[in-house]
């Protein structure tokens, strides 16, 4: 095992103990006593911590950065990767077992950990209830995570904001009231001396180029005295802070927020890729974050390369025709920061999945904020149209407009199904998306949002969140039969509902700790082509080959629906099975249903958010 050594650094162990949640509730005295007994471990990126098959003597408390875990099985096959952060620990079971264990254990970025011989770490446990409780407490966290899948909030507790211009200050001063209001007492350390105090909020002025008065030790002893009895730390600098500094604070930030306009965004990217060459894996804790008056996200790919994830904050009134998502973005950085995700899986099911839109609109009258869409055909085309910014209720008139069958199609017989059929083989839907979608991608939708595909190629299921979003859509509802598949880049591309019907752990993939999950294909009608199970030989209908096919797909998602939506929360199920599966022209009676049926669990689903966290969803 290689360690930088931590001397050059001169950090102190009680400083940083008193950062980590181990020092909860623990006098000063046991806090020195406890920190005395450490050794700092300073370990870059790559340098291990514990290889497999050697006995365990030590255990780690995660001050600042992450660790990557590989397990092995017996033959040396890597099982499974995971990911311990800051304020956690490592070695705990493994030390108590006294036994080798099958993990290599390594710094996945700058890392500081406090190490224990686990002999004196038992002594100090037995001596300090506290110490003992706070240990078991953040084991049982652990285990409890990766044994039972559970997905508890987890609180970034030091946090900075870099902003490219004074524009995007007033950010902060809304995120420090807003926590505020949720019963957090944080702090602030800022560069600006001209600030103005936020009510209840201690403030501290940084350092400026070549000023001895606040330097980085004392900046250390300041962050812990306050993370000693305050939820969170929060600091503010410009994107021009002297960059040695800057990426000091970002090593000990668990989290990263990079405050731009659609003006100025460019002038980030030099400073942050300065910082992701010191440490690559910081990009897993920078985001960035648009304030935007009105204009939408640019692509900006060269910026979001940099970052793991995006807010877009809409500052603008909006339109007649514009939803309150466009308004949430501020709402979805707060839970970002108090933990709690919330997901929305949307399943398929032809023109059934319109109910969704019902279900989201109850979602939003109900002040229940999402975070992020998954959807598998009629599921993604409408969550792409939710997550664009559309009002429910201008969606659903558009939809019934767009796709009502004209005059002649509506007077021949099974008309709805030929309509339908004449949609996919002339490539209509991409022009009529278009027409609300312009030639946006996925990550400039105010809200992130995830189409399910097949690709027959590699025979996988293919989750896209980013390329044009009309794309997306026509993608993940290409029926076979009814449309070939779609070629793009050595993928044959088809419907989602095929492996992935109710894609709620794509959500989870991606740190959802709460899932909706709804499908519309759980119930079915016994009925087909006007057949019923008790229906004479005789007396049975000939089923068409679109019939066939619709109802094939059907059967196919009803019994597909068990395998992605195994990680729901909660599953909503409209009972659209008295409308035909081509039936879009009555997407106004479809939401209606999903509206009545979303009503019927929304108490549930806020009692069970409160438990996630009461104060951004209290109890009914």
């Amino acid at each position: 095992m290689t360690y930088a050594p931590s001397g050059k650094l001169n950090r102190d162990p009680y400083l940083l103990f008193k950062t980590h949640p181990c020092s909860h509730g623990l006098s000063e005295q046991a806090c020195r006593e406890i920190a005395d007994a450490a050794e700092v471990v300073v370990a870059e990126p790559g340098h291990a911590i514990h290889r497999r098959d050697q006995p365990m003597t030590a255990v780690f408390l995660i001050v600042h950065g992450r660790l990557k875990q590989d397990v092995f099985d017996v033959q040396g096959k890597a099982l499974l990767t995971r990911y311990q952060i800051a304020g956690g620990q490592f070695g705990g079971l493994s030390a108590a077992l006294g036994e080798p264990m099958p993990i290599d254990c390594v710094a996945a970025d700058p890392s500081t950990l406090l190490r224990f011989d686990y002999a004196r770490c038992l002594e100090l446990t037995k001596k300090y209830d506290q110490f003992l409780l706070n240990w078991l407490r953040i084991l049982a966290t652990s285990i409890k995570a990766n044994l039972f899948q559970d997905r508890p909030p987890v609180r970034a507790r030091m946090i900075a904001l870099f902003h490219q211009s004074p524009d995007t200050r007033q950010l902060t001063t809304q995120l420090l009231k807003r926590l505020g209001s949720l019963g957090e007492s944080p702090c602030l350390l800022t560069d600006d001396r001209d600030r103005r105090p936020v009510e209840e909020v201690r403030m501290r002025v940084a350092p400026s180029e070549g000023e001895d008065q606040l330097g980085p030790e004392e900046i250390r002893r300041l962050v812990s005295e306050w993370l000693a009895d305050s939820q969170r730390v929060v600091c503010e600098l410009a994107t021009s802070y002297d960059i040695q500094r800057a990426g000091n604070l970002v090593e000990v930030c668990e989290q990263v927020f990079w405050c731009v306009t659609a003006e100025n965004w460019q002038a980030s990217i030099p400073v942050l890729q300065k910082l992701l060459d010191r440490s690559p894996g910081w990009r897993n804790k920078i985001n960035v974050v648009w304030l935007l008056d009105g204009e939408e996200a640019p692509l900006a790919s060269d910026l979001r390369d940099l970052a793991a994830r995006d807010f877009k904050i809409c500052r603008a009134k909006l339109l007649p025709e514009q939803g309150k998502v466009l308004s949430y973005g501020l709402q979805r950085l707060i839970q970002f920061l108090r933990g709690v995700q919330i997901g929305v899986a949307l399943g398929g099911g032809a023109a059934r999945g319109m109910a969704h839109l019902g279900v989201l609109k109850v979602l939003e009258q109900n002040g229940i904020v999402v975070d992020r869409i998954a959807g598998t055909s009629a599921g993604a085309m409408t969550g792409i149209v939710y997550g664009s910014g559309m009002a429910v209720d201008y969606a659903v008139d558009r939809f019934v407009n767009d796709l009502r069958p004209s005059w002649f199609f509506r007077h021949l017989p099974r008309g709805e199904h030929w309509y339908l059929l004449y949609k996919y083989r002339t490539g209509q839907f991409d022009p009529m998306l278009r027409k609300y979608l312009g030639n946006r991608c996925l990550q400039q939708l105010p809200l992130p949002v995830h189409s399910i595909t097949v690709d027959l190629v590699t025979g996988q299921a293919v989750t896209r969140n980013e390329g044009d979003a009309v794309h997306g859509i026509i993608e993940s509802i290409n029926l076979p039969v009814l449309a070939a598949p779609i070629n793009r880049e050595g993928q044959a591309l088809v419907d989602g509902g095929l492996i992935n019907n109710v894609p709620a752990d794509v959500l989870v993939s991606q740190g959802c700790n709460f899932v909706i999950a709804v499908s519309v294909t759980t119930k079915m009608q016994h009925e087909f082509a006007r057949n019923r199970p008790d229906t004479p030989t005789a007396n049975m209908k000939r089923a068409s080959t679109l019939q066939t096919v619709l109802r094939s797909y059907l059967v196919q998602s009803v019994n597909m629906n068990s395998i992605g939506v195994q990680p729901a929360d909660i599953v909503i199920e409209p009972d659209v099975s008295n409308f035909q599966l081509t039936e879009f022209a009555k997407t106004d009676q479809l939401s209606a249903v999903g509206e009545e049926t979303a009503l019927d669990s929304i108490q549930q689903i806020k009692t069970m958010l409160s438990h996630l966290d009461d104060r951004l969803y209290p109890s009914p």
